[in-house]
């Protein structure tokens, strides 16, 4: 019973998400199932008409830009791919990031204080963006769009290395636990030996 409900289970988790192979992305097919939004159930072809226009592959609402983004990526690029996602990325989220944050003096740039919004905004770009094309964030490309982040502006910035205690200390924390495991051992023998067991 158990192996069979987990087999359906598989398959039908198989069949409705979203699979990335190489980075290239398969996007979810229309389907009639029904999901829940605005409280009352309404099929992927009712998703459509509510924003107007007949999308030829299944677009996410969970903004009212979602139908803009999908319908650029399909007219540029015919569905919603990594490389529309990444036009997207580069012509929408990083433009206000380094903008905004060569706005601050470079010495600022290494205060969490002082880049922690920007840092934020331009993350929740990526996963909105992400949302509305149906492409599981982060992925690869998000994270590459970090990473030159992070060589471009915050590669300078010093960071806390951490190193090893001396020797006496490493040495003090590791023989302290093996010594104690044979006075224990110990004690618990002579008191079961006593057959005083209940004190």
């Amino acid at each position: 019973m158990f192996s069979g409900c987990l087999v359906a289970l598989l398959i039908w988790g198989c069949t409705t998400v979203i699979c990335l192979v190489n980075d290239n992305v398969t996007v979810q097919p229309v389907t009639t199932t029904t999901a829940m939004t605005r409280g009352h159930n309404e099929t992927q072809e009712s998703r459509k008409k509510v924003f107007g226009s007949q999308l030829p592959v299944a677009c996410g609402i969970n903004s009212p830009t979602c139908p803009s983004y999908c319908n650029l990526c399909v007219d540029v690029f015919g569905k919603p791919t990594m490389e529309c996602l990444s036009a997207l990325f580069s012509h929408l989220c990083l433009p206000v990031f380094t903008d905004s944050i060569r706005s601050l003096n470079t010495t600022d740039w290494c205060v969490w204080d002082k880049v922690s919004s920007l840092y934020s905004n331009f993350s929740l770009c990526t996963e909105e963006i992400s949302d509305c094309l149906l492409i599981p964030w982060p992925n690869s490309l998000v994270e590459a769009f970090f990473v030159n982040i992070h060589s471009e502006f915050f590669k300078k910035c010093p960071t806390e290395e951490f190193s090893d205690p001396p020797p006496a200390i490493v040495f003090a924390l590791v023989i302290t636990p093996i010594c104690l495991i044979p006075v224990m051992v110990s004690l618990v023998v002579l008191k079961t030996k006593n057959g005083d067991g209940a004190s």
